[in-house]
């Protein structure tokens, strides 16, 4: 690290020539080649993904997007059947139908539409075939869309639109909620460093690195399957980390430059020791959410690997343009107030304090910590994981009121339909298809079912089954579970066909199911090798174990507080993003991938400068006060941080990204000011030497990693020693070390 932080230094101006040409290169290549973010949630060798297989081979024409117009006779006694709304909507209809991306409309006033209209013809509506998945669709043929069918709109006569690709056009952009936590997490730099030149500094480095970061990722969109929420995840990660990342080191290089070194070596030194940390706080959370691999599912590959490119792209930017930005500002960056001051190393009396007061009480406060963690986790008990629906849109959307006005006119279940694909061994067998059609209508949760005209010398038909209840509750999961385990098998022995249950519902719900069933590996994989990361660098078993018992801990509480706020409803509806309902099966995979990854950091951080008074002294007390008094500024800060830009995506009006919001938010605020703060500290003093304990057989197999410099400069040496002894209060009478367990 010392050669790169020499070589940034006296090269600073080519770095930044180097990142504004890969800046302008990346986002000129990403608008001319665009993206091709897909929703694919579909997992191959399960019933809907056979379902769909041969939908796709059997009716080309109903690959693409589905979505609806809608609209409502309000007030008066008239109906949809009026003469001049017939006309008018009629009209409209026909324009829809010759826009581009549209494969055609079904209206309700013909015949293949009469049952478009609700029993007391006030609510009817259209269906709009487009060609390919609502992803794929250009947001301005949509927007055409939205606005030919709303220019119907008249007194008297509501329309509105609803639909996965109108869903997607009328999202609104998450950049003004970003632009809210960026600008908070301004203020807390500001207090942290009471500079405004050096407050820009890791806001510079995180927009710098989130921009490179996803024009890479639209353009890898074209080789990997990233869902269109791979985006968010990456921007949501990436200023979190980056703003982190850069405030870790900035803390170290001020403290450097006022324990009297030159702008070069208090440069190197910081990223000795902080540098080589946020790059082994990268690794971690790069290793966490690859660890996303192992489930095998496609839609969470994207997902990784969106959020991987830009944990990459923060710690590039943080090991490259920041130390040049550094190097620019010279003496600059510590501020009017910091230069007036005398040299000498910044000292934390309220920390020191508080460390006191954990190595006085480590059992009680140790206990306090664990109590509160298990009462945030206990409604983990009641999660129940699906994809919420359209009814959780914000009100004033006019998917949400397209909903509601189909739920009104035609049930709850009218929104999430399934399929029954048929697959009979005689083409056009249509008793075949009108069995299967009765056994589905006699499962109890079942609204209606109607089979579909078959395809002329097909031996392929389609059964419509609408439930009783909304896409998203309980017993419509129940339902689908009835008709894989009972309605199908006796169908199909009854009519000698095979039955594969599909569409948009079915093909969720076994989404979810597979997840489910591989969270507890996925956790072994993410928690083993974030245990086997920490014990080559801290050459320990201890300090690895408590992490990861850390980490489950915060993971537990964290999930507690979302299934509250979400499930339960308490801030969902508060937050314009409908009422209670499931936890989407991704958000517990990809959050606990992120929360691990930044659990370990704030670990790294907090452990490294233990670990260097480990070294030194052989001393747990010391190495532990040590650590908690010199990382326990900068880990508050940088907590505060990652709250404020996590916590303004509760802001988006996006149900999904609400949630990472608050649960992102609810895990950084618990690991920083309840795990670190306490429980991590207090622990290691109960624990004692035992926490840097490894077997000599093991600590001759494992590979060297340090997190320290191996060498540095004397005046680097003693500076740092310097600063040991002012913020500790201590003396040094501790045996030196050479390593930890020697």
């Amino acid at each position: 690290m010392s050669t790169l932080a020499r070589w940034c230094h006296r090269h600073r101006l080519a770095v930044l020539l180097i990142w504004l040409a890969a800046l302008v290169a990346l986002m000129g290549a990403s608008q001319v080649v665009g993206s091709a973010y897909n929703n694919d949630y579909s997992l191959p060798g399960t019933q809907s993904a056979r379902a769909t297989a041969l939908l796709q081979q059997n009716f080309p024409a109903q690959a693409g997007d589905t979505d609806t117009v809608v609209w409502q006779r309000t007030g008066g006694t008239g109906t949809v059947r009026d003469p001049a709304v017939v006309a008018r909507m009629d009209a409209v209809l026909d324009r829809i139908a010759h826009l581009p991306s549209v494969t055609g409309v079904t209206g309700p006033y013909d015949a293949r539409g009469a049952a478009q209209i609700s029993r007391d013809s006030r609510i009817a509506y259209a269906q709009i075939g487009f060609d390919r998945p609502a992803a794929q669709i250009p947001k301005a043929d949509v927007l055409a869309v939205i606005r030919t069918a709303q220019a119907a709109r008249q007194d008297g006569l509501r329309v509105e639109l609803g639909g996965g690709a109108v869903q997607n056009a009328q999202q609104s952009p998450l950049s003004n909620a970003a632009l809210v936590g960026v600008a908070a997490a301004a203020v807390v730099l500001f207090l942290a460093f009471g500079s405004l030149l050096t407050m820009v500094l890791p806001i510079v480095l995180g927009v710098a690195a989130v921009g490179a970061a996803l024009a890479t990722v639209a353009l890898l969109s074209h080789a990997v399957a990233i869902g269109d929420f791979g985006p968010t995840l990456g921007a949501l990660i990436g200023l979190g980390v980056g703003i982190d990342y850069a405030l870790f080191i900035v803390t170290r290089h001020r403290s450097g430059l006022r324990s009297g070194l030159a702008p070069e070596q208090a440069l190197v030194t910081a990223m000795n020791t902080s540098g080589r940390a946020v790059l082994f706080a990268g690794a971690t959370v790069t290793v966490a959410l690859l660890g996303m691999f192992s489930l095998g599912q496609s839609f969470l590959d994207g997902l990784a690997v969106a959020a991987a490119v830009t944990v990459v792209f923060t710690v590039l930017a943080a090991v490259t343009l920041l130390p040049a930005l550094l190097s620019l500002l010279g003496r600059r960056v510590l501020g009017r107030r910091g230069r007036r001051t005398a040299a000498g190393p910044e000292t934390n009396p309220g920390w020191a304090r508080w460390a006191r007061v954990v190595e006085r009480r480590p059992r009680a406060l140790a206990l306090v910590a664990v109590v509160l963690m298990a009462a945030l986790a206990i409604p983990l008990g009641s999660i129940r994981m699906g994809i919420t629906d359209q009814g959780n849109d914000p009100t004033s959307s006019t998917t949400r009121q397209a909903y509601d006005l189909l739920s009104q006119g035609f049930g709850p279940g009218f929104n999430g339909p399934v399929q029954l694909v048929v697959d009979a061994p005689r083409p056009d067998d249509r008793a075949a298809l009108d069995a299967v059609a009765a056994a589905a209508r006699s499962t109890p949760g079942v609204a209606s079912a109607t089979a579909l005209p078959l395809r002329p010398g097909s031996t392929v038909g389609v059964v419509q089954v609408v439930p009783g209840t909304a896409p998203q509750s309980a017993p419509t999961a129940d339902l689908l579970h009835r008709l894989r385990t009972v309605t199908e098998p006796q169908a199909e022995a009854a009519t000698g066909t095979r039955i594969y249950l599909g569409g948009y519902g079915a093909t969720l719900d076994d989404f979810t199911r597979v997840i489910s069933g591989k969270i507890l590996w996925f956790v072994a994989v993410v928690v083993g090798l974030g245990f086997l990361l920490l014990t080559v660098a801290f050459r320990s078993l201890g300090v690895p174990a408590l992490s990861a018992v850390m980490n489950l801990l915060a993971a537990g509480a964290t999930f507690g507080i979302l299934v509250a706020g979400f499930q339960w409803g308490h801030l969902s509806e508060p937050l314009g993003v409908g009422g209670a309902g499931p936890i989407e099966p991704f958000i517990p995979v990809v959050m606990f991938a992120i929360l691990y990854g930044l659990s370990m950091d704030y670990q790294v951080f907090l452990v490294s400068r233990m670990h260097e008074e480990w070294i030194r002294t052989g001393d747990n007390r010391r190495a532990v006060n040590t650590g908690q008094r010199a990382a326990g500024r900068v880990v508050s800060a940088a907590a505060a941080i990652m709250i404020c830009v996590f916590a303004s995506f509760l802001l988006s009006g996006q149900r999904p990204v609400a949630e990472f919001g608050l649960g992102l938010a609810a895990a950084v605020a618990l690991d920083a000011f309840v795990l670190r703060t306490v429980l991590v500290p207090a622990a290691m003093h109960l624990i004692g030497p035992a926490n840097w304990w490894l077997p000599r057989r093991l600590d001759r197999i494992l590979p060297r990693l340090a997190l320290e410099a191996a060498e540095q400069a004397p005046e680097a040496s003693a500076a740092e020693r310097e600063s040991v002894d002012v913020t500790t209060g201590g003396d040094r009478t501790g045996p030196v070390r050479s390593g930890p367990g020697s």
